[in-house]
Order: structure tokens, then C-alpha cells, then sequence
């Protein structure tokens, strides 16, 4: 099994804080950010960050379902890092002041792949599609965070 990497970033015309606090609200923002490709969300356990527990289902490919239970901790400032209890997903968020008024947003999610000819595959393709979909969510997240 080789470990797959996805890492995507966008820099928005916002404060860091703010463009933190908002991804860190599982309760309020964080379901506005999510496109078509995650369903079935709820908050199971606090809500704001660190102590939060998510659930989603995330459909990355028509075929391809992840049933996502995800820890919140925040081991740094400015960083959010989700663990899903259901694989060796880890999905981290950076947020870092990107000069007057905006911030610099690097998400990245690790994984353990497959083995032999699917993993070669997962590993040339998963790193692609799961950065469509954290593009739309950081997107949305400007959306929310330039008003």
C-alpha cells in the first residue's frame, strides 16, 4: 500500500481568523461549503472545532462512497486536522495570513491506497478528483468568508 496525497489551496480576500473560524463551525458554515459530492452530514458530538465528530458520506467518483466519521482536533493554531474513524483518511486545514486582509487556505488529505495495479491507479487519479472537490469547497468558503 502507498500512501496517496491530495493538496489543494486558495488564497481569499478575507481575515485568516475569520476564514478559520468559519471552516472550524461544523454546526453553521462548515455544511454551506460542501457540494453535491458529500451527503448524509451531522454533527454527532460539540461542533466548533476541536472535540467536534463528523459524519459524510463523501462520493468522490459514481462508483466510489466513503462513509466518513470524522475527529476535529486543532494541534496548531490555524490548523484544523479531521481523522476519519472509518479509514486512514486525515484531512488537514491550514489557515495563515496571506498579507492585508486575506489568508492562504492548504487542505490536504492522506490516505493509505491500494495495493498493485488499482493502487497505481488510485494514486494517479484519487489526488485529481478529490482537488474538484476541495477547489468547490474552498470556493464556497470564499463565497462565504469575502461578504
Amino acid at each position: 500500500m502507498a500512501q496517496v496525497e491530495a493538496t489543494t489551496e486558495r488564497v481569499i480576500a478575507a481575515d485568516a481568523e475569520k476564514v478559520f473560524d468559519s471552516l472550524a463551525d461544523y454546526t453553521g458554515t462548515r455544511a454551506k461549503l460542501l457540494p453535491e459530492h458529500f451527503s448524509e452530514y451531522e454533527v454527532r458530538e460539540g461542533g466548533d472545532g476541536e472535540g467536534t465528530l463528523v459524519h459524510w458520506k463523501l462520493q468522490a467518483t459514481s462508483k466510489r462512497v466513503r462513509d466518513c466519521l470524522l475527529e476535529v482536533s486543532e494541534p496548531t493554531d490555524g490548523e484544523l486536522v479531521e481523522k476519519d474513524r472509518n479509514s486512514s483518511m486525515v484531512t488537514t486545514w491550514r489557515v495563515t495570513p496571506a498579507g492585508e486582509g486575506r489568508a492562504r487556505v492548504v487542505v490536504t488529505s492522506t490516505w493509505n491506497g491500494a495495493g498493485g495495479i488499482g493502487g497505481f491507479f488510485e494514486k494517479t487519479f484519487a489526488p485529481k478528483g478529490l482537488g474538484r472537490i476541495y477547489d468547490a469547497v474552498l470556493a464556497r468558503l470564499a463565497a462565504e468568508t469575502e461578504k
